[in-house]
């Protein structure tokens, strides 16, 4: 299945029970109510998927149940966050024969490699699978950029389709298509940027926040890259108070609140993360009840 890289792709929160093990009914209803909500596809296990705090047999059986639950309704994407290049490459080889359409590879992670060791990084695990591959462009997080001068090496690598762009600078959204038109996809990878992202081109978005609210986030997209702007405009406004949790460094225990607010999920979380607690917890439920009591009023 190509990759059509238009509309929302959540990054999927990884479900869990309360002794911390993998809550399968839960991962498979939660991927039913995102395909539900009009989802384009899904990542799996990415920065929110708490990929780097999951055993390898935890990362394999997400990645099972995700391409069983789908069943080739939609794309299934799966992080690939590793410290070296041989296990990144392990890792890929390994989703592709499990099933999935796309992997979304994180830079080697806990070394900040320059645009020579970056390249190498990225063009090794191209090279070992068939499959779409989704640049992950977060600089803040990983201290590692992949420039434009580092994605026209990269250009060769026909199976890099896309980028997830997270600078959170939107000029970088414009310079990429200058520079090169249609080759990749600009994804948008920031939520409370999405609707700028649009404005400058993009038309897909790796969102967190869509756990939380798929069909509100879909609909959002829809109405900005469909021109109408007033009403996405609206929408935006109710929306970005939300959104704007998805950039904090707690994003995975904000996100996670929401979505058991929403949709009645576990926020259970792998340690060292914990759940919140005190005046941000109060602040994270009141920021999405008054979300959701906003949005009743746009759709009324």
């Amino acid at each position: 299945m190509a990759i059509n890289w238009r509309g929302v792709f959540p990054a999927v929160t990884t479900k869990l029970q309360a002794n911390g093990e993998l809550d399968l009914v839960a991962i498979k209803a939660g991927l039913e109510r995102l395909i539900e909500g009009g989802v384009s596809g899904v990542v799996m296990m990415g920065m929110v998927g708490e990929n780097a705090s999951l055993t390898p047999e935890e990362k394999v059986k997400v990645l099972q149940v995700a391409v069983e639950t789908v069943a080739g309704r939609i794309p299934v994407i799966s992080g690939v966050a590793e410290t070296n290049t041989k296990s990144a490459i392990a890792f890929a080889q390994k989703a592709q024969a499990i099933g999935v359409q796309g992997l979304m590879v994180f830079p080697a992670l806990t070394y900040r490699s320059d645009d020579r060791e970056t390249i190498e990084f990225y063009r090794a695990v191209a090279r070992s699978v068939d499959i779409e591959i989704l640049l992950y462009n977060n600089p803040r997080g990983y201290g590692v950029d992949l420039t434009p001068d580092v994605l026209d090496v990269l250009k060769t690598e026909q199976n890099i389709t896309a980028i997830k762009e997270e600078t959170y600078d939107t000029t970088r959204v414009t310079d990429l298509f200058i520079r090169f038109g249609d080759r990749y996809n600009v994804v948008c990878g920031v939520d409370n940027l999405i609707l700028e992202s649009v404005a400058l081109g993009a038309v897909a978005w790796v969102s967190g926040m869509a756990n939380a609210l798929p069909r509100e986030s879909v609909d959002l997209l829809n109405l900005a890259v469909n021109g109408e702007w007033e009403k996405a405009r609206q929408l935006y406004r109710i929306l970005t108070p939300l959104y704007h949790l998805d950039v904090h460094v707690k994003l995975v225990q904000y996100i996670k609140l929401s979505e058991s607010i929403t949709a009645g999920y576990s926020e259970e979380l792998k340690a060292p993360r914990l759940k919140l607690e005190g005046a941000e917890r109060e602040r994270v439920i009141q920021i999405t009840n008054d979300t959701v009591e906003n949005l009743k009023k746009f759709y009324k």
